[in-house]
């Protein structure tokens, strides 16, 4: 096999340990294993994001990726979040419990399923809704979270649970715009409070890894419907230009 044929399959091989981890994910919540569930969901999360940098990277993007990637992000983030949040704490709210499962994985799909069809068009600067990975981290990390430092009680975790799902869901198919910070080019000197945060922010999950990531999935959910009213409130334009031409898309 030619070198150049190998750099071909990468992405699809990354997509593939994506799929694999959200297969783990599955079988780990079959034997209630909650907790490596939820690390199996955010490394999922790592692969996704791996395939499609190094697919633009290598100029190795292609239909086939586009649509292999997301049949695979429905497995990793929709039917396995799906399972997981069910097992761990609807399961006791039978049918009802079942229907909102269903709503969330429903929604994941429409939400890719909207994603391919826009085919790169639109404002590459934000999403059009919650990224389905991002909804997907929501709920990995709170059982995370849940498993160390909160321990919701036993009458209170399935109504609180059915409730963020549900929104959940909603936000995925919504039209609500999210910060997809692809504009952010650290060679420009204004970014240089960025790098900053950065570093900073590993330095919280190092520190707390649970309570952090949980706090920064739970704060990129509930962004997107608080920015304008934040804007309103500082009476500042929403999404104000950028001096760049920006290409990339992801979900």
């Amino acid at each position: 096999m030619r070198a150049k044929d190998s750099i071909y399959l990468i992405p699809s091989l990354l997509t593939t340990c994506n799929l694999f981890a959200g297969l783990y994910a599955i079988i780990a919540v079959m034997n209630a294993n909650y907790l490596f569930a939820a690390i199996a969901l955010l490394v999922a999360m790592i692969f996704d994001a791996l395939d499609g940098k190094f697919a633009r990277l290598t100029n190795t993007t292609s239909r086939f990726g586009l649509e292999y990637d997301s049949l695979v992000d429905v497995v990793s983030f929709g039917v396995a979040p799906g399972i997981l949040i069910y097992s761990w704490a609807l399961s006791a709210r039978g049918m009802f419990g079942s229907a909102v499962v269903f709503a969330f994985v429903a929604c994941a799909s429409l939400r890719l399923a909207r994603f391919n069809a826009q085919d790169g068009g639109g404002d590459n600067r934000v999403f059009t809704g919650l990224p389905v990975p991002a909804a997907a981290g929501v709920i990995a990390t709170l059982v995370l979270f849940d498993h160390h430092i909160l321990r919701l009680g036993r009458e209170v975790k399935p109504l609180l649970i059915l409730i963020m799902t549900l929104v959940l869901a909603f936000l995925m198919v919504s039209s609500i715009r999210y910060r997809s910070f692809k504009d952010f080019d650290f060679r420009r000197g204004r970014q240089f409070n960025y790098l900053v945060m950065a570093v900073l922010v590993l330095m919280l999950v190092a520190a707390a890894p649970q309570l952090t990531l949980f706090v920064l999935f739970a704060g990129y959910a509930v962004s997107g419907p608080l920015e304008p009213i934040v804007r309103k409130l500082l009476k500042k334009p929403i999404g104000q230009p950028v001096t760049h031409d920006v290409r990339d898309t992801k979900k």
